[in-house]
């Protein structure tokens, strides 16, 4: 029981990881808009999980119009954020879009300083630097070593300060709200605010081979009720600031998974970024007390 109060958040975001290092594989394996992707990806998975919730709600939660502003507001960030970076997956590399849009954990760190007033010490901000050049290195490209932003890299980067909202709202969420009540409210609005995206801009819901309906699937049950269940787990006993830094290792665990899956190797430095990533890591979860 104290291995599991001590250690069960850490282990909760490890898995959260693994499962959302796939999004950006499914994205590319549905082969259709992104938009529509995450689009089924949330309706999916807010389909399986609704008579959980209901059966929930009943015997534990009672929600206030303040406590549902918050995951509204998750479900609205979570929305804008998978439908600009899925988006610019296909629209410039893999590697470009999540790279940049994981830099949401300097926007949170930021925020929390700035805003919040929180401080963080010497050795979170040297294993932020660690994490974000690792990742660098990691998934280096010609947007590194040119520092060229095409249409895609910019809203990849934009997604990243949505990204970096649904942390932050998380966090203060999770304070008063159960995992399953707050992530299935957040799925609902962002089905509900990804579905109105998707029909103003027109996107084709139907008529996608089988493949791509399995893609879907993979996502909802993998990456969104999998991963975002693990996260938000992870988010309601450890600190956004410590959470967002450590999720760098997504993008990584992407690139090496993409060696067995798609045939993309990596090369010597970047496996040393890979350690620099995981320095970082250690150094920003050392850097909290307790």
């Amino acid at each position: 029981m104290i291995f599991i109060k001590k250690f069960g958040p850490y282990l909760a975001l490890c898995s959260g990881i693994l499962a959302l290092s796939l999004s950006s594989l499914f994205i590319r394996w549905a082969n259709a808009p992104g938009t529509v992707t995450s689009f089924y990806r949330m309706m999916i998975a807010g389909i399986i999980i609704t008579p959980f919730f209901f059966r929930h709600i009943n015997s534990r939660t009672k929600l206030s119009r303040e406590l549902i502003v918050l995951p509204l507001l998750g479900g609205l960030f979570t929305a804008l954020d998978h439908s600009l970076w899925s988006t610019a997956i296909g629209m410039t590399r893999v590697a470009n879009a999540t790279l940049l849009n994981n830099i949401a954990p300097l926007w949170v760190a930021l925020f929390t300083v700035l805003i919040l007033r929180e401080r963080l010490g010497r050795m979170f901000w040297v294993g932020l630097v660690f994490t974000l050049v690792g990742a660098g290195v990691v998934l280096g490209n010609d947007l590194i070593i040119n520092l060229h932003l095409s249409n895609g890299d910019i809203l990849a980067l934009v997604s990243s300060l949505f990204y970096a909202g649904y942390f932050l709202v998380t966090q203060r969420a999770r304070q008063k709200l159960d995992t399953l009540t707050y992530i299935y409210l957040v799925i609902v609005t962002c089905s509900v605010v990804l579905l109105g995206i998707n029909l103003v801009l027109g996107k084709p819901l139907t008529g996608y081979p089988p493949q791509t309906y399995l893609a879907f699937l993979g996502a909802a049950l993998i990456s969104q009720i999998i991963g975002y269940f693990s996260i938000t787990y992870a988010l309601g006993h450890l600190p956004a600031a410590v959470v967002s830094p450590t999720m760098i290792a997504q993008p990584v665990l992407t690139a090496l998974l993409a060696i067995p899956l798609i045939g993309e190797p990596l090369l010597t430095g970047q496996w040393l970024g890979g350690v620099t990533v995981l320095a970082g890591i250690y150094l920003v979860n050392r850097s909290q007390p307790g």
